[in-house]
């Protein structure tokens, strides 16, 4: 085994070490003999903070001996993530040593390879742990701490799979409300730039990739019908929910905080961290309410595509108030030009390449089947038909490569001319619109939900998912 004595560092770059020298309260505690001034104990969560962050050196020193001492497996969380953060080399090889006795045989170099490690045994975390991150990372941004704190309970993923992705709460700012023109006035566009086209009562909108990676959600209202797009720009996925459920408007933001290396939203008012695949609160006092956003279709196509087929669609301008470069391709260049993630899951599935696109699928009536279609097969196969559970679906792929999906009800489809026309096995044949399939005898089919995923990112959030190739 190698020693991770000075590798226990994230990919990420430049993430900055956090500011030492909080928790005086804790400080003093244990310079008085790990009591405070009404003789309660210094908990294990704070030990491990003033081990990590504590900026008088004795203290530090004194609380990595009290771990050492009382060490468990079930502080291995901590120990990992208090490694990452502390600016002390000596403290961070003394939990490099405790965690690698853990590890025993296996080949941990890095923070990937710990965590990778980590999330492969059972989870048995500290009952302290939830508020050591809510101590860690309010240090970060104080609003970090109510994710967290005395939420331990609540938690339907794993806390050690939430992992800090480099900025504070709504630090890659969403665009709220944002500014949209119309087609024939968004001359900064050419007709290859990648669009996200989404259509909601026949209100057709396109939001440039070359503008929503830079802020990886936006909050409109399109048809009527509040929606919350989230962009998570690791794992290749737009999803846009509906923002309104039960007569409740949640408003979403992100978070800062990824889980599997996809992003976790928040709302608002009660600052509950939500998965973003699956639409639902993962952690805090929504979780276990009954909520699942339903979200609608979104296609990746091009901009003259879309405009050809749309166009009375509106476009988002690129007046956003904010300054970036929103140039073609630029943000998120190094990301997307290999295969290699920033942030690892629990898993090493080989069976597509990382970021290879796929079309996921997953419906209400089988909430626990999942499909992903490789759209390099859907390229091949223009008209595709199968079914999740009781759900018939069809999927049109036109010239682009762009994907449409649709409920064929007991119409069998044997063609499609990947532009506009589907012809049914009785020889009738059906326009396709971003909504519906409409036939010449007034009959009409409904749009299903879907959206395009990077393999690794879906698997991660599905590891059960069927896959087509």
């Amino acid at each position: 085994m190698r020693p991770m004595s000075h590798t226990l560092t994230p990919r990420l770059e430049k993430l900055p070490a956090v500011a030492a020298g909080c928790l005086l309260v804790a400080c003093l505690a244990l310079l008085s003999g790990c009591s405070d001034a009404d003789g309660q104990t210094t908990s294990t969560a704070d030990h491990f903070l003033l081990a990590a962050m504590g900026s008088d050196d004795a203290v530090a020193k004194a609380s990595m001996l009290f771990i050492e001492e009382n060490w468990d497996r079930s502080m291995v969380p901590m120990a990992v993530e208090a490694a990452v953060y502390t600016a002390s080399g000596e403290i961070r090889n003394r939990m490099s040593r405790l965690m690698v006795l853990e590890a025993e045989d296996q080949n941990v170099r890095d923070i990937n390879d710990v965590y990778f490690w980590l999330w492969n045994e059972d989870y048995e975390p500290h009952p302290e742990y939830a508020d050591f991150k809510a101590g860690l990372y309010r240090q970060i941004d104080p609003r970090f701490e109510r994710y967290f704190l005395d939420r331990q309970d609540s938690a339907r993923i794993r806390l050690d799979e939430i992992r800090w992705g480099g900025v504070g709460q709504d630090g890659i700012p969403p665009l709220r409300n944002p500014d949209m023109i119309a087609a024939e006035d968004a001359d900064y566009l050419e007709d290859d730039h990648v669009v996200f086209g989404i259509t909601v009562n026949g209100d057709a909108r396109a939001y440039p990739k070359r503008i929503l990676a830079w802020h990886e959600m936006f909050t409109d209202v399109i048809g009527g019908v509040p929606i919350a797009g989230v962009y998570c720009t690791l794992c290749g996925t737009v999803i846009p929910y509906r923002t309104r459920l039960d007569d409740v408007e949640y408003e979403l933001g992100t978070s800062g905080f990824l889980y599997r290396s996809n992003k976790l939203m928040y709302d608002k008012a009660t600052q509950s961290l939500w998965s973003t695949e699956r639409g639902e609160p993962v952690l805090g006092p929504l979780v276990d309410k009954g909520i699942a956003l339903p979200f609608e279709s979104v296609v990746t196509t091009t901009w003259g595509e879309w405009r050809r087929r749309n166009p009375s669609t509106s476009v988002l301008s690129l007046d956003t108030g904010h300054s970036r470069d929103y140039g073609e391709g630029v943000a998120y260049a190094d990301y997307f030009a290999t295969d290699r993630l920033m942030f690892n899951t629990p898993f090493n599935d080989q069976r597509l390449e990382n970021k290879r696109e796929v079309l996921a699928l997953r419906f209400a009536g089988a909430p626990n089947q999942q499909l992903a279609i490789d759209t390099a097969f859907l390229e091949q196969n223009a008209l595709y038909e199968n079914r999740i559970g009781p759900q018939k679906f069809i999927v049109l792929t036109d010239a682009s490569g762009a994907n449409r999906v649709y409920d064929p009800g007991d119409v069998k489809f044997v063609a499609y001319d990947q532009d506009v026309t589907v012809t049914d096995v009785q020889g009738t044949q059906w326009r396709l619109d971003e909504e519906k399939l409409s036939s010449a005898t007034g009959q009409s089919l409904p749009r299903l939900p879907y959206h395009r995923a990077f393999w690794f990112g879906w698997h991660a959030a599905f590891p059960q998912t069927q896959l087509i190739k």
